[in-house]
């Protein structure tokens, strides 16, 4: 889940964001540290306490992400190009994803019963975004969404997630270590942590919204998608409203129509 647009998200925090801890922004990492002691204001003002406290104070500047973010082609490319890139060939990934199904249909069609996504779709997901679990991310969740909040070219938006990252380090649903993609993506979908707060289902009753358990992680994509107005039962291939309910998933029009073509090979 690379792009979202989360007006709600910002809301939860925006009342927290108070001039006298206005943060500022920077295109280096000469200023992290600076940014972190001010932030600091803003997150307890957002009512973080010891453990996402001391998680801010330890977090480094990721170059990495800094990198990766710089450096994003994936919109630019032909929807040709892309499938060749991501999935080699819509035909081979819908083999694997259908395989995946077969092993858990009961799991799918519960969910597609409570909640009206197809499993076609959560599984094109999940392919597309961690090749079905087999590469979650390395880089440490914390410094990653932090160094994007701080970094000026999407501040704003990265800000209220870097505060929900901070707030599951202190409720426990977060590790301070945890590993993930290089935006701060959580799991198996790639939940950016504001999402896997507002989003997030417990799938297997044990208390928490775990995003690297599959069973809470596709249960949390399906929940989303129906939250952002998905329609069960109806199409969703390109033109259609469900196809517009993909672009809450990802913003690239590459990426959705990849999903749709996916999900028709894997649903057959």
């Amino acid at each position: 889940m690379k792009i979202f647009r989360s007006k709600a998200l910002s809301l939860m925090f925006c009342c927290f964001a108070l001039p006298s801890f206005a943060a500022q922004c920077g295109d280096t990492s000469a200023g992290f540290p600076a940014w972190k002691e001010a932030f600091a204001g803003q997150a307890k003002a957002a009512g973080i306490k010891g453990p996402g406290l001391k998680a801010l104070a330890r977090a480094d500047y990721s170059r990495s992400t800094i990198a990766a973010d710089r450096n994003q082609k994936g919109v630019r490319y032909s929807l040709d190009r892309f499938i060749q890139i991501r999935l080699g060939s819509v035909e081979n990934f819908a083999a694997q994803a259908r395989k995946r199904k077969a092993r858990n249909a009961d799991f799918y069609a519960s969910l597609e019963a409570k909640y009206g996504v197809p499993s076609g779709i959560l599984l094109a997901i999940h392919g597309m975004e961690t090749g079905f679990g087999r590469f979650m991310g390395d880089t440490p969740v914390i410094d990653s969404i932090l160094t994007v909040a701080y970094d000026c070219r999407r501040s704003d938006f990265f800000i209220p997630h870097a505060l929900a990252a901070l707030s599951m380090v202190d409720n426990g649903t977060l590790s301070p270590d945890q590993r993930g993609a290089a935006h701060g993506e959580l799991g198996h979908t790639q939940f950016l942590p504001g999402n896997a707060v507002k989003y997030g289902v417990d799938a297997t009753g044990d208390g928490r919204a775990d995003f690297y358990n599959l069973a809470d992680a596709m249960a949390s994509t399906a929940n989303f998608l129906r939250a952002k107005g998905w329609q069960p039962g109806q199409p969703y291939q390109e033109g259609t409203a469900n196809f517009r309910v993909l672009n809450e998933w990802n913003a690239a029009t590459v990426y959705q129509q990849a999903i749709a073509l996916s999900a028709v090979q894997i649903d057959r």
